[in-house]
């Protein structure tokens, strides 16, 4: 486990992420492709909300304590709950990036001679879940939302020019 490639991985993203959000409209960060689809500011409530209550907090306990239940988490619902679309866009980006700063000072302090990367988490689906995996799934998920802030771009531009014909620009 090369835990600096994560860690840079994992901080290349921010700068990321940021430039994919900072500066946009707030009629851009509202908006959605369709009523199911997420907005801007729903993706950085949740990747928030992911950062806090998921990744962080689960690779922690996996590493320290695997045999203690991971808290309830509700990704999807927390969406709606916590009204998301109904936030400051700039302070939901603030936030974000103060809890990833302290998501890397933390994996930043385990280069210790022995992390235990390979204790594993028992999911309540029966999925077994080493504190390796978590740390693989993290990064994942911040390509998964990367993808998603690019597409909303995207989107947003073939919305707001049209009539006009993006075709040329390549397929999507």
């Amino acid at each position: 486990m090369n835990l600096d490639h994560f860690i840079n991985h994992l901080s290349n993203n921010k700068t990321i992420v940021t430039g994919l959000v900072r500066g946009i409209s707030d009629e851009q960060a509202h908006w959605r492709p369709s009523p199911a689809a997420w907005s801007v500011l729903e993706v950085m409530g949740h990747l928030y909300d992911e950062e806090c209550e998921d990744f962080r907090a689960r690779v922690q306990l996996t590493l320290n304590d695997p045999a203690k239940m991971w808290p309830a988490i509700e990704p999807g619902k927390w969406v709606i709950d916590r009204k998301y679309n109904e936030r400051n866009p700039k302070q939901v980006l603030e936030h974000w990036l103060r809890e990833r700063d302290e998501s890397l000072k933390w994996l930043s302090s385990l280069k210790s001679p022995v992390i235990h990367w390979n204790n594993a988490h028992i999911h309540p689906s029966g999925i077994s879940l080493s504190a390796a995996d978590l740390l693989v799934a993290w990064l994942a998920h911040d390509y998964l939302h990367i993808r998603q802030l690019n597409e909303l771009h995207y989107l947003y531009l073939k919305h707001t020019t049209a009539p006009a014909n993006i075709g040329y620009a390549g397929d999507w």
